[in-house]
């Protein structure tokens, strides 16, 4: 049964705009709103506010206080859980309180839950409906790094490149510093800060010797999380002396190689600090859906990839990259080897072109922001 009253999908769409707030703060479990209303009255409001503490289920049915919910309406963002973790099921909690009617924003495609909460609440004799259209969407996309983590277990990729007018991002020299404005470039600081890993390949890390820190306010402000840091370095070519390696012993480093790498290099990234993962497959699609793999078993469900080209290339022929935003700067290069942003084997024909399900495109200082979704999970 599918939402039929513009009540309903006011009091839904609130409980998907509390789950928002929850944003930085509840990795890896998703963001989650709910509201509890009766007789068009709300009761009580919640979100999954921290990883580790209450969902928003029972957040909201403490808000309502001494509130008689016998009866009332819950609605949440996302089917409640029925399985203890952390916290007990939520399933209960809302049977316990004696709501009668929960409404659903989208389903939990995890496999402790993927329509087991739902049945447990009709079989109580609770009313339960789910969303559909629009809300329905909003909903899922709310939580795309939670589900592809949960459906395929690998972490979901944004990939983040600044270019020219010409479609470049280094000179014919290889010079890229800088493309994209000062104001573009702390907006990719904040979503550095907003995921589990930035992930670079071994040409952009030896090029810039990089920290691939998040720096949000400024150069010098230290935000409460980092992420962790991945280098693809299939020869295990990473210098000892790096600035990665350097801060490794404070924020995390992974550094991907192939079996080609040798041990005694593999075994001096270990020693100064580094994780190791050794990625495996015929061609280099292969090797970044095993290292996204292991990542994500890793506890990784979202991740930065900046480049460079050759590994970005590597991502689209795996069909790993999720999202993509692009910096457009107002500026021309030219050269017949001057970089494109994204490189690897591509598509020999339009018709097989992997086509963007969003497209928008926002001023960011002198710069114009592209950003494409390119899948839903």
């Amino acid at each position: 049964m599918t939402i039929t009253t513009e009540t309903d999908r006011l009091h839904l769409a609130r409980a998907i705009e509390l789950a928002e707030r929850g944003a930085g703060s509840v990795r890896p479990n998703p963001l989650v709103g709910a509201v509890i209303v009766r007789d068009d009255e709300v009761l009580g409001e919640g979100w999954h506010e921290r990883y580790g503490g209450h969902h928003a289920e029972v957040n909201a049915i403490e808000a309502c206080g001494e509130a008689d919910l016998n009866g009332a309406t819950l609605f949440v963002s996302l089917e409640p859980c029925c399985h203890d973790g952390k916290t007990p099921p939520c399933t209960q909690a809302i049977i316990d309180a004696g709501i009668g009617r929960v409404v659903v924003a989208s389903d939990d495609p995890t496999e402790k839950a993927s329509g087991r909460g739902l049945g447990i609440l009709r079989d109580e004799g609770i009313d339960v409906l789910v969303a559909d259209g629009e809300l329905a969407v909003r909903a899922r996309l709310l939580n795309q790094p939670f589900r592809k983590h949960a459906r395929v277990g690998r972490p979901w990729i944004l990939f983040k490149s600044a270019m020219t007018l010409d479609g470049k991002v280094a000179t014919r020299a290889g010079d890229s510093q800088w493309i994209s404005s000062e104001e573009s470039r702390l907006l990719a600081h904040e979503w550095r800060a907003s995921v589990d890993a930035v992930i670079v390949g071994i040409g952009t890390a030896l090029a810039d010797d990089p920290q691939l820190t998040a720096r949000p306010e400024g150069v010098f402000a230290e935000p409460a999380r980092q992420p962790r840091r991945v280098v693809f370095d299939s020869l295990a070519r990473l210098p000892i002396g790096s600035q990665l390696l350097a801060a490794a012993d404070q924020v995390p480093l992974t550094v991907v190689v192939s079996r080609a790498a040798a041990r005694v290099d593999t075994d001096a990234l270990e020693a100064a600090g580094a994780q190791v993962l050794v990625a495996t497959g015929e061609n280099e699609p292969a090797r970044v859906r095993s290292a996204l793999d292991q990542l994500g078993a890793d506890g990784i469900t979202c991740a930065l990839l900046e480049g460079g080209p050759h590994l970005a290339g590597a991502f689209l022929d795996a069909g790993e990259i999720d999202e993509i935003r692009l910096f457009l700067a107002p500026l021309l290069l030219g050269g017949r080897t001057a970089r494109d942003p994204l490189e690897g084997e591509g598509v020999e024909r339009i018709s097989e072109a992997l086509r963007a399900l969003t497209f928008e495109c926002d001023r960011v200082g002198e710069d114009l922001l592209i950003s494409a979704r390119l899948r839903e999970w």
